[in-house]
């Protein structure tokens, strides 16, 4: 059983020996007990001790050895697997290699997963647009990714309320038409989503030229954010600026 767990056979099979004695064992005993060869044993003894699950002292000139209970093992083993499962949350793989494809998502699950993953991956900058009710959803996250000192930057339709440096809030003028997100990471990964027949779908990519003309796209729209908060009620005056805005998603 042990050897499921990381365990050789040889290791096994010494603990197992140790383990079924009542009293502490010498190296010689031990060999005989686990058919360990000689030439091997202590290397296995100690890679048990240093692996925790084995005790020795000193008995006079004699070095003995105790197994640790098989409780203590089994609380030990769990604790290690989940360390090892929280490192390997931690653990980043970077891409050597641009992936100009375009990837497209079709549930509203999958679409909210991916976005908090670009955003846990975030080494050095997000721009992020959303409506409000999808921009909550995230709201704790980008405001832990701003104080490890990512570049944040978002512009929430409808307002938000957060601690963000850099958060823009646009109360629509307008009707607004179905709710969008539109996400940026690192200059490099873009995810967009939209609502369609009352389904969400989404594209993903690393082409530049896509990134780059979303990235334009972004800054448009705190532009107008920013200009409709001044001068909203004038241009809504005029025909002609009303008619423009009225072809834009505000």
């Amino acid at each position: 059983m042990l050897q499921k767990f990381g365990f050789t056979q040889y290791e096994s099979q010494v603990y197992e020996a140790i383990m079924a004695q009542d009293e502490p064992l010498d190296a010689t005993t031990i060999v005989g007990a686990s058919n360990v060869p000689k030439a091997k044993i202590y290397e296995v003894l100690n890679r048990l001790i240093d692996k925790g699950i084995v005790l020795t002292t000193m008995d006079g000139k004699k070095k003995l050895y105790m197994a640790v209970d098989l409780q203590t093992v089994i609380h030990k083993i769990k604790l290690d697997f989940e360390n090892d499962i929280e490192a390997l949350k931690q653990y980043k793989i970077k891409r050597t290699f641009t992936d100009e494809h375009i990837w497209t998502l079709k549930d509203e699950s999958s679409i909210a997963s991916n976005i908090e993953q670009l955003l846990e991956e975030a080494d050095s900058s997000i721009l992020f647009l959303a409506w409000n009710e999808s921009m909550e959803r995230y709201r704790e996250l980008l405001e832990k990714k701003e104080r490890q000192g990512v570049y944040v930057e978002v512009l929430a339709v409808g307002g938000l309320e957060s601690s963000l440096t850099r958060q823009y809030s646009l109360i629509p003028l307008l009707d607004a038409p179905e709710p969008s997100q539109l996400l940026i990471v690192d200059h490099m990964y873009l995810l967009f989503a939209g609502v369609e027949h009352e389904s969400w779908k989404a594209i993903k990519t690393m082409s530049k030229p896509i990134v780059k003309a979303m990235t334009d796209y972004f800054y448009h729209d705190v532009a107008l954010t920013q200009i409709t908060k001044k001068y909203g009620e004038q241009l809504l005056q005029d025909e002609e600026m009303e008619r423009l805005l009225t072809r834009l998603i505000y």
